[in-house]
């Protein structure tokens, strides 16, 4: 019988320790990553690629833990964008071939196969509820499904060019939608009918979120702009910044100020919304243009897809306790903070959080475009 000693025991629990990682471990694919999307109740993420290949995978903070559970390849041209049901159950998937797809989660089978949903490629995808889901294609079309029916109640096309986006309020009336025409779209599902266009914007409109406790809708756009809509004036904007010089292709609300952006720079930041501040970088995808961000559903880590072929996880659980309440204009220029150990390869300074307590945030340091920060605007 083998017989453990205190100081065995010891040596163990440090070995231990010394295998859990701050974030799980990068997953690396063969083909570039469009889409990505975390489990609502498991430790599983989903990624789509531009081969048309669906990969589900569990992490985890353990060394070496991250494991394929499934990959399907039934779509015939690049997945565009993949999302779990509410209950975990079926993964939906949707393509450049036209189609949607629905999967069973737990085997990977396909469940239901809509092959010509749209005339042209299908660009985005919004769960809405147990039985209802919308998708945008790349003319500008909406449709709203009913998966008891498999198919349409709702087609409306408002929109010159592709729908980048879509989400929809708490109470799954409205439906908003960014597109490559510079504007968002406002639709009634209850009532089924188009309700308005906004004024246009520069350039084109790539990702949007609800926040302010529903009182403020954010925008980004392909010049590296974020705009503010007042939920009850969808027709102008309420306030605009600009981040950075290159497009901003997604924003994921990580609080209910703070949200993160996804930029063709590479970088990952965190950004305040009101007052309207660059905070810092969360990570980076170096020189690498970055397709999607995904919040994990306890909101400790977000997970980005890039050209690098690479999944990764950065740790955001700080970005909670963050609260940046001062209004005045910044003017000096620095360069962007780094918000966890990854951000830049090297370790987080202990005083950070400090100095956002006591009112310091990254756009004092940050007006300057050049070197990734923001020049941030008195709100209007």
């Amino acid at each position: 019988m083998a017989l453990t000693t205190q100081g065995d025991s010891e040596v163990e629990e440090q070995t231990k320790e010394s295998r859990i990682r701050e974030t799980p471990e990068d997953i690396t694919f063969s083909a570039i990553v469009n889409t990505i999307a975390f489990h609502p109740a498991r430790d599983i993420i989903a990624a789509g690629d531009v081969d048309g290949d669906v990969y589900v995978f569990s992490y985890s903070c353990e060394v070496s833990e991250n494991q394929e559970l499934w990959s399907s390849g039934h779509h015939l041209k690049s997945c565009r964008k993949v999302a779990f049901t509410d209950n975990g159950e079926e993964l939906v998937t949707v393509s450049k071939d036209k189609s949607i797809h629905i999967l069973n989660v737990e085997s990977g089978k396909l469940v239901t196969r809509i092959p010509k949903a749209h005339s042209v490629a299908i660009n985005s995808l919004k769960l809405i509820d147990e039985n209802l889901f919308a998708t945008g294609d790349d003319d500008g079309l909406l449709k709203v499904w009913d998966l008891r029916k498999k198919t349409s109640f709702m087609e409306m096309k408002n929109h010159d060019d592709y729908i980048s986006d879509i989400t929809i309020d708490q109470n799954k009336k409205i439906l908003l939608t960014t597109s490559g025409d510079g504007t968002m779209g406002v639709f009634n599902i209850k009532r089924r009918r188009f309700e308005l266009q906004s004024e246009f914007q520069d350039g084109d409109l790539t990702s949007l979120a609800i926040m302010k406790r529903g009182s403020k809708v954010v925008c980004s756009s392909s010049e590296g702009m974020i705009y503010l809509f007042n939920w009850d004036g969808f027709g102008a904007t309420s306030d605009r910044f600009s981040v950075q010089r290159e497009s901003i292709d997604c924003v994921v609300p990580i609080t209910d100020n703070i949200l993160c952006t996804a930029s063709m720079d590479g970088v990952v930041r965190a950004v305040n919304i009101l007052p309207n501040r660059v905070i810092g970088s969360v990570g980076q995808h170096p020189g690498e243009s970055i397709e999607q961000i995904a919040k994990s559903r306890e909101g400790h880590f977000l997970a980005s897809c890039a050209h690098d072929q690479k999944v990764k996880f950065w740790d955001v659980s700080n970005l909670h306790s963050v609260i940046v309440d001062d209004y005045r204009k910044r003017k000096k220029c620095g360069k962007l903070k780094s918000l966890s150990k990854k951000a830049f390869g090297y370790g987080l300074g202990s005083d950070f959080f400090a100095d956002l307590a006591e009112g310091t945030t990254e756009g004092e340091e940050n007006s300057s475009k050049s070197d990734g920060g923001c020049e941030a605007l008195d709100e209007q």
